[in-house]
């Protein structure tokens, strides 16, 4: 990406040398600007990276226009050349925010160094905004996929508490979604601009989850050389997001019940109390509820935390968002491995509607991923989906080769007793026979998909 930039000086001459000077700084434009009230039209309209000016202006005073910059873009960095070497003008104008200020004739390389440091401090600004852009965007309640009657109900609570600091508890199993709500909620409130900080409350001993949370004093413990904030004072200003909250031991969730209550903590090893302004947002995939009435979760805790409870439907209550998922995912999937365009045929779409989704949105994406890798034209069919689905999908006996329901066939098991594999082994073999071994024939014959009839011969070929 080049760097723009903007250089308002009266002197030709001085331009021409800052030009010489940026001919050593790589991946720079120079924009020579007529007047000073042009520097703040293009800070309107174009992405400006540095601006390099004196202080002298009949029409302004000796800081106004450096002010008049920074009151409409407070990070654009400012570079300040002047002949008055007065130390109390580059105190005054690095007060107003000036980047640097260097005296002319420039010393060796001091204009050069000062304009790479100010690109570099830019580019991180700029990349960052447009992160934290990205972050909103995709984490918006728009985001989130949904047809679904229970679905919208989540999101229109999730939007209603987000303008609020009250403590969240989101509820449901496991691949549901429950941290892209609370991200959702996050970066739709007021501490968007704050951090959000996440931890996992199941995937940590209890000891480091302990130290993760508070933090620690330098020698609390043996290995700890220096201080350490806690996930508490990260989040400082934004959110916390308590996952699987539910894992925590009685000890820690003391800890945490005081920081709910007094916005106060102190780390490992240390006496100092120290203040933290954060809003906190729980989730869990068991019933705290039960876990109170069994003693496995603090009374106190749960009502503190269970302020604003939203429950999430399970995906299996929500077959009329499978569809959508699944179409969202392919297009995603797809253009992230760079394949072409792919739609999904209709037998895999009821394979994917009829199955129960134990793992939900998360099984379903891995589901998904799987096809778009092994899908080499572009129409997903039941081949590409996972063998287990496959075959569940044909022994529940709710779609053929044509969606159609397979027929009944009475059969009376003798009292000695069966081998249902060699039964099997049999009827394949039969239908083989009878579609002279056409195995596109033999799986329409058994009600299968072609996937699931290779599947099967294969196990018994190995056997």
């Amino acid at each position: 990406m080049i760097s723009r930039i903007l250089v308002a000086d009266d002197e030709e001459r001085m331009i021409r040398n800052i030009g010489v000077v940026l001919g050593d700084v790589a991946g720079t434009e120079l924009v020579k600007v007529g007047s000073k009230s042009s520097v703040l039209d293009l800070i309107d309209c174009e992405r400006v990276h540095l601006v390099i000016t004196d202080l002298r202006d009949s029409r302004m005073g000796r800081l106004e226009f450096l002010k008049r910059i920074k009151s409409k873009d407070p990070e654009l960095p400012v570079i300040i050349i002047t002949g008055d070497d007065s130390v109390e003008i580059a105190v005054e104008a690095m007060k107003e925010g000036a980047f640097d200020y260097i005296s002319r004739p420039f010393e060796g390389n001091s204009l050069a160094v000062a304009i790479k440091k100010a690109i570099k401090i830019r580019s991180l600004i700029i990349e960052n905004r447009y992160l934290r852009h990205e972050l909103e965007s995709h984490y918006n309640f728009g985001s989130i996929i949904s047809n679904s009657p229970k679905m919208l109900e989540v999101l229109l609570l999730a939007g209603d508490v987000s303008r609020t600091d009250s403590t969240v508890s989101i509820f449901g199993e496991s691949g549901t979604g429950k941290e892209l709500v609370a991200r959702a909620i996050h970066f739709n409130s007021l501490r968007k601009s704050g951090p959000l900080i996440t931890i996992n409350c199941a995937a940590l001993p209890e000891n480091l989850l302990e130290s993760e949370l508070f933090g620690y004093e330098k020698g609390a413990f043996t290995g700890a050389e220096k201080s350490k904030k806690g996930r508490f004072e990260l989040a400082n200003g934004g959110t916390l997001f308590l996952d699987e909250i539910s894992e925590m031991n009685p000890v820690i969730q003391a800890k945490v019940l005081r920081v709910v209550e007094e916005r106060e903590l102190e780390r490992l090893g240390g006496s100092e109390t120290i203040k933290v302004d954060v809003r906190i947002i729980c989730a869990s995939n068991r019933d705290l509820a039960l876990l109170v009435k069994k003693n496995d979760f603090r009374e106190d805790l749960f009502y503190r935390i269970n302020v604003f409870p939203i429950q999430i439907p399970p995906l299996r209550e929500r077959s009329e968002d499978i569809l959508s998922l699944v179409n969202t995912f392919i297009d995603r999937y797809s253009a992230k491995m760079g394949k072409c365009p792919m739609k999904i045929s209709k037998n895999a779409e009821k394979l994917l509607i009829s199955n129960v989704w134990e793992g939900n949105i998360r099984e379903l994406k891995n589901c998904i991923e799987r096809a778009v890798i092994l899908c080499k034209g572009n129409m997903i069919s039941e081949e590409h989906l996972p063998l287990n689905l496959v075959k569940q999908g044909s022994s529940n006996g709710k779609f053929g080769d044509k969606g159609k329901k397979e027929g009944i066939i009475n059969f009376e098991i003798p009292p000695e007793g069966i081998c249902l594999e060699e039964v099997e082994k049999q009827i394949v073999l039969q239908a083989l026979k009878k579609s002279d071994n056409n195995k596109t024939k033999a799986a329409k014959m058994l009600g299968l998909t072609r996937g699931t009839l290779r599947y099967r011969l294969e196990k018994y070929c190995s056997n």
